[in-house]
């Protein structure tokens, strides 16, 4: 990979580690050769603004990469694993059985991976008798809506993995987290059938970007 007038990200990776490089160098660096018509920085800066910047990375399809002049099928392959694997790497394994002490815990464990999408996300946490993560589910993706997010599908897999408690959480792409009305109603719907199935909904969080918000301390799960 060659750079003409300065240092090449290869190079500087090298010399000064991955957190020196901006996200266009990160990006040529995976992508390693340009195209007949422009460099591979030039390259990588333009997939990163026609994707939005780079938190765009996140919810491109492989299909709209392969749109943008220079990157054809292995590049796009290439963007959207490497992506994948750092939001793998970024995610830790439920395995490890994260302990949700407080509202706190869950919004930091989530939110980074919530705050920058484009569309809503209803995520429920599956969780044991000592309140330690055992499973995940991405019930629904798009508006909530009752008719979705429904009591039925959150707590059937609660069930099968005989969770005793499940907190949810869901995300603004408009950054504010302040709770709909809809947001409201759908906890107390949730609240209301956990209790005939003995499954505690320990709380409800709306993450917005840097933020988020607790309906159950904000009195609104009852």
């Amino acid at each position: 990979m060659v750079v003409q007038g300065e240092e090449a990200p290869r190079e500087r990776l090298l010399r000064q580690g991955a957190q020196a490089l901006r996200s266009d160098e990160l990006l040529a660096v995976i992508l390693q050769s340009g195209s007949r018509t422009v460099n591979v920085l030039d390259l990588s800066a333009r997939v990163i603004h026609e994707v939005g910047g780079v938190y765009g990375l996140l919810e491109v399809e492989t299909e709209e990469l392969m749109r943008i002049p220079g990157i054809g099928t292995g590049k796009a392959l290439q963007i959207a694993a490497a992506v994948e694997l750092g939001r793998r790497i970024a995610h830790k394994p439920v395995q490890t059985k994260t302990q949700i002490r407080s509202a706190d815990d869950a919004a930091e464990y989530y939110m980074d991976r919530l705050r920058h999408l484009k569309k809503e996300h209803f995520i429920t946490l599956h969780l044991d008798t000592k309140h330690r993560i055992i499973g995940e589910d991405v019930t629904s993706v798009g508006s909530l809506d009752a008719s979705i997010v429904h009591p039925r599908e959150i707590f059937k897999l609660a069930v099968k993995r005989s969770a005793s408690a499940i907190l949810c959480l869901h995300n603004h792409p408009s950054g504010d987290p302040t709770p709909s009305p809809e947001d409201i109603a759908v906890t107390r719907r949730l609240v209301e059938a956990g209790r005939l199935l003995g499954i505690d909904v320990l709380d409800h969080i709306v993450v917005g970007d840097g933020q988020f918000v607790s309906l159950k301390a904000r009195g609104a799960m009852s």
